[in-house]
């Protein structure tokens, strides 16, 4: 019934000392017992080694077996309890033994004495424990009893309300849980405790509210009209906010008013949002501030400022953010802030966390506004420092200078001048060569932009392999990275020469091709009627595809205008007739294909303009009067009643059409 840990220690570490304080745990006088465990307490206090080597000898049972005794005094269990909180306070290893003996059942069992003293030791070994990156959240959920007893254990004392906010805050990740906790009533019972004297349970309350309100616009809008002391709590968490408070409790509380923002529950142009929540995190980003609280202020304003244009452009002009941010590449920490070497030692380690959240907040602030994207890429070295970025170890760095990269693509005049200077694609489609899935997404996204036809990348990225890596994102799994590979295509081939074309449908291949057009996602299938579109354009090129593929082609055009489609997608297959019927050759394969006529004169009639000028595209240009074989191509449209049709159309109240 040893509960060995999880990792060797070589029997020469396991002194006799250690040995002598589990022997005493064995003692038949409880007294004896008590004391025993009084002493390892002090024994163990800030000594990892020490805590190990009890670990080693088998204390661990030990002490659950006395913790969970009924016989047990109340003044021994709860000893037992801090000496086990003890225990987990040490290294990762030391929780994975706890774990390993089952401690957090037992430690729950505990929360059912009547004790406070006891239930307060026990709460703060559950706090240890579950704030342990190797403790498993579902630990928390999984007997459905625990949650509600917590929430009625909030009201005992202030130290039960800090450790179970705490432990909330922990526990609480993704919906699935926020669901648990919110019908509990965690935000009733949460709410009062931030009027609480107690600092820390301020603090934890105000962590719950962060991570409850986290992408859930149903925590978000209730949180919105909760009073407390008469006070709502947005105007509670704008107080927290001030100057004056800590850092961490502006930090937290900016995090509540922006998840809220996020959520649709505070309007972006709200004042505690404009005037309050975004200047606040700006500050947060100054160089003055320690580097986890620059890395949290930036991620958090890029959260905030992601999605609205109006935002984008009050923080780009606030405290001179853009500036500000470039010394997140120079300073881990700022000179007052190093008070001592470990302090240094810990922000070098760190620095590439300040440079991944510089990354996302240009990105966010680029996101739109074309003087916004001109003014970052003008900010020093910027463009060298996203190349550098593109390839760090970090694969969050690495991820992040991708987004920064794909925001500033947005621009035409960009792409032209910075991007060409610098070819910043050769970094790019590395990061494409084997990336985990969520780079490859915005990476791909990028690539599409640095294709488009005015970009002067286009060319030496084709030469680099770019048809065949795209290609391959068509068959993923993945939904994101089907349209990003057909859209890039679809971007490659427009105007683009026949040789590209004929090498991106060999490296398509008609079955791809097909899988791709009756592909469920809308998206993929309107990107890959812009492909083929792109392809056939330009006769040369539409006589020479439809002679190796016409076959095909027409037989996915049939399928589409006969499935269940959306207008676009029909207008889209439309157009792509219209081409072909462009074409010298080309255009025999509708003329010889009465089932393709006939869809062309239903469209002619139907009730949407955009359609009927669609298939009105097609039969002007199979009647084209100085082409050959017009005369007879006019003669069989006449005999299918397509003439009629245009005669109804040319009296049409449809500008568009009568002059079509």
């Amino acid at each position: 019934w040893l509960c060995l840990p999880s990792w060797p220690v070589p029997v020469s570490e396991v002194t006799a000392s250690s040995r002598h304080y589990v022997d005493r745990l064995f003692d038949p006088d409880p007294q004896k017992v008590l004391q025993g465990v009084i002493d390892m307490k002090n024994a163990v206090i800030g000594n990892n080694k020490q805590k190990a080597n009890l670990i080693v000898l088998g204390a661990v049972p030990r002490l659950l077996y006395l913790l969970q005794q009924e016989t047990s005094s109340m003044e021994l269990r709860t000893e037992c309890a801090v000496v086990l909180g003890s225990l987990a306070m040490g290294t990762e290893n030391n929780v994975k033994s706890l774990l390993d003996c089952h401690i957090i059942p037992a430690l729950l069992q505990g929360l059912l004495s009547p004790e406070l003293k006891f239930i307060e030791a026990c709460l703060r070994c559950l706090r240890t424990i579950f704030t342990s990156p190797v403790t498993p959240e579902e630990l928390l959920y999984t007997d459905a009893t625990v949650i509600p007893h917590l929430m009625a254990l909030l009201s005992r004392s202030r130290y039960t309300q800090e450790y179970i906010c705490q432990i909330f805050s922990h526990c609480c990740k993704g919906p699935d849980h926020q669901t648990i906790l919110f019908n509990h009533g965690a935000v009733q019972n949460i709410a009062h405790l931030l009027s609480s004297t107690s600092y820390k349970v301020r603090m934890q309350a105000l962590k719950c509210f962060s991570v409850l309100a986290f992408e859930n616009p149903q925590v978000s809008m209730t949180l919105v009209n909760v009073l407390v002391d008469g006070e709502l709590l947005p105007q509670i968490f704008v107080k927290m906010l001030q100057r004056d408070k800590p850092i961490e409790m502006q930090l937290t509380s900016a995090k509540c008013l922006t998840y809220m923002c996020r959520a649709g529950a505070i309007q972006t142009d709200d004042n505690c949002i404009v005037l309050k929540t975004l200047p606040s995190l700006v500050r947060l980003c100054s160089k003055e501030r320690l580097l986890e609280e620059r890395v949290e202020g930036a991620e958090t304003l890029a959260y905030l400022i992601e999605t609205d244009v109006e935002l984008q452009r009050i923080a780009s002009i606030t405290d001179h953010l853009i500036a500000m941010l470039s010394d997140y590449f120079k300073y881990p920490s700022s000179v007052s802030a190093i008070t001592d070497i470990k302090r240094l030692d810990h922000d070098l380690k760190h620095a590439h966390e300040l440079r991944q959240a510089a990354f996302k907040l240009y990105a966010s602030l680029g996101a739109n506004d074309e003087d916004i994207r001109k003014k970052i890429i003008e900010t020093e070295n910027m463009m060298d420092r996203i190349v550098n970025g593109l390839s760090e170890s970090s694969i969050k760095v690495r991820l992040s200078a991708v987004r920064c990269l794909h925001s500033l693509s947005r621009s035409v005049q960009q792409l032209r001048t910075s991007f060409q200077d610098h070819a910043v694609w050769k970094p790019l489609m590395k990061v494409l060569q084997n990336a985990p899935d969520e780079v490859l997404v915005v990476a791909s996204s990028t690539l599409c932009n640095l294709l488009l036809e005015f970009s002067p990348s286009k060319e030496p990225i084709l030469e680099s392999g770019a048809i065949e890596l795209l290609c391959s994102l068509t068959q993923s799994e993945n939904l994101a990275l089907r349209v990003n590979g057909i859209w890039a295509l679809m971007n490659m081939a427009f105007q683009a020469e026949q040789k590209i074309k004929a090498d991106i449908l060999q490296g398509l291949s008609t079955e791809q091709l097909f899988q791709l057009l009756s592909d469920s996602d809308v998206n993929v299938l309107m990107k890959t009627l812009g492909l083929l579109r792109n392809l056939l354009s330009t006769r040369p090129h539409i006589d020479q595809i439809m002679s190796t593929h016409g076959k095909q082609i027409m037989q996915a055009v049939t399928l589409i205008l006969e499935g269940e489609h959306n207008i676009e997608v029909k207008e889209q297959t439309l157009c792509i007739l219209a081409n072909i019927a462009d074409g010298t050759t080309a255009k025999e394969l509708i003329m010889t294909n009465d089932d393709i006529l006939q869809k062309i004169k239903y469209y002619m009639s139907h009730s949407n303009a955009k359609l009927q000028l669609a298939a009105m595209f097609c039969i002007s240009n199979l009647i084209w009067n100085e082409e050959e074989g017009s005369q007879e191509r006019q003669d069989k449209l006449r005999d299918i009643g397509i003439v009629d049709i245009l005669h109804k159309l040319s009296q049409s109240s449809d500008p568009n059409l009568c002059d079509k």
